[in-house]
């Protein structure tokens, strides 16, 4: 039984024995090596030694084992490793790191089916970058995408990350992210609405538009103008398919009734994230954090609280549960407490200024 030989850089164990073929880079470094050879001013292809039927093999047999790799990184989760191909993106000096940004995507709180689903979404749009570069058809791949959760787990920060992510390997031309909701697409008027979509578009042209409850453009009814921002975004996704990206956002119901009220949207959005609640550890985790950023330190009672406060909050969750919105909302309060009582102080010392007290989070969380 032929052994799984590892795929060049891409940190994924393919099977190409099994269907004739090397690994994709030994035949990326061939063509490489040819080109070369065939681009030199002094030689032309027929004075060349060349085997031309010989390089067609070795292309052909090239985009066989791309096409391969692409389908076995959509059915298992792909790693990028660190002596992976890069593409011309990844060597600009006006493009970020990449590494630099997953390394932020994994300190994120929480979200690991997400990242997961990020790192796989980004190895697949790197090699796909790849291919492009190289000379390869395309296969079709839909890069706009469909984010369902409650409010406060993180959406926007991811999409934030994923239009840097997209930049650093080229997909995206800019990489910046315009977040709107109905109201920076929808207008008032007649014939105003596709207008105002339109500006809001090309303000996010070769970076991410995010569009946050975006289920709210067709929540009124047929005659209401946020069809006609729809059918805006819907043109504009066709005509600038190579360096826009759709990301829409809401709860996880209302998101799959947005998707399946116009046929256009179900065949351009197929690619669906979900992010689930914070539990109460993570919860905590994140307002400590938050204390830690700020210079702020909770003493040993002060984070014992914190723990148990944050635990009974998320057992007793309901429909208007913020996640993390309501962390930062406690941490703000814990803001104004712990200034209350430190400017009652005689003579405030550094210690003072910066320990938080069990007497502070209580207070906070009761406000």
């Amino acid at each position: 039984m032929a052994k799984k030989k590892k795929s060049k850089g891409y940190g994924l164990n393919i099977d190409f024995n099994a269907y004739g073929l090397r690994p994709a880079g030994t035949y990326l470094d061939e063509i490489s090596v040819l080109k070369e050879i065939l681009e030199r001013p002094e030689k032309k292809a027929a004075d060349s030694k060349i085997d031309m039927s010989e390089l067609q093999n070795t292309m052909d047999e090239a985009k066989q084992a791309a096409d391969q790799l692409l389908k076995e990184m959509e059915e298992k989760e792909a790693t990028l490793e660190k002596d992976a191909p890069k593409t011309h993106a990844e060597n600009s000096a006006d493009t970020p790191d990449l590494d630099k940004l997953l390394a932020e995507l994994d300190s994120l709180v929480g979200l690991e089916k997400i990242k997961q689903n990020v790192r796989s979404l980004i190895s697949l749009a790197k090699v796909r970058k790849l291919r492009e570069e190289m000379g390869l058809a395309i296969p079709a791949m839909s890069l706009h995408l469909v984010f369902m959760g409650n409010p406060g787990t993180g959406k926007t920060t991811v999409a934030r990350l994923i239009s840097q992510l997209y930049f650093a390997i080229g997909v995206l031309s800019k990489g910046q992210l315009v977040e709107v909701d109905r109201s920076g697409l929808v207008a008032g008027f007649v014939g105003q609405t596709a207008i105002k979509t339109d500006q809001v578009i090309k303000k996010a042209l070769g970076g991410v538009l995010f569009i946050d409850e975006a289920y709210s453009l067709v929540s009124d009814g047929e005659n209401d103008f946020g069809h006609e921002a729809v059918e805006t975004l819907l043109k504009a996704m066709e005509d600038h398919r190579d360096d826009l990206v759709v990301i829409v956002a809401g709860y996880e119901d209302l998101m799959e009734q947005f998707i399946s009220s116009n046929p256009g949207l179900e065949s351009r959005f197929n690619r669906y994230f979900l992010f689930e609640d914070y539990n109460g550890e993570q919860l905590y985790e994140i307002f400590e954090s938050m204390c830690r950023k700020n210079e702020y330190r909770l003493t040993v009672e002060a984070q014992e609280f914190a723990k148990e406060y944050f635990n009974e909050l998320f057992k007793n969750r309901d429909e208007n549960f913020g996640n993390a919105r309501d962390v930062r909302n406690v941490f703000e309060n814990v803001v104004s407490v712990h200034a209350d009582r430190v400017a009652a102080l005689e003579s405030a010392s550094k210690h003072d200024l910066i320990s938080v007290l069990r007497e502070d989070v209580k207070k906070a969380s009761e406000m």
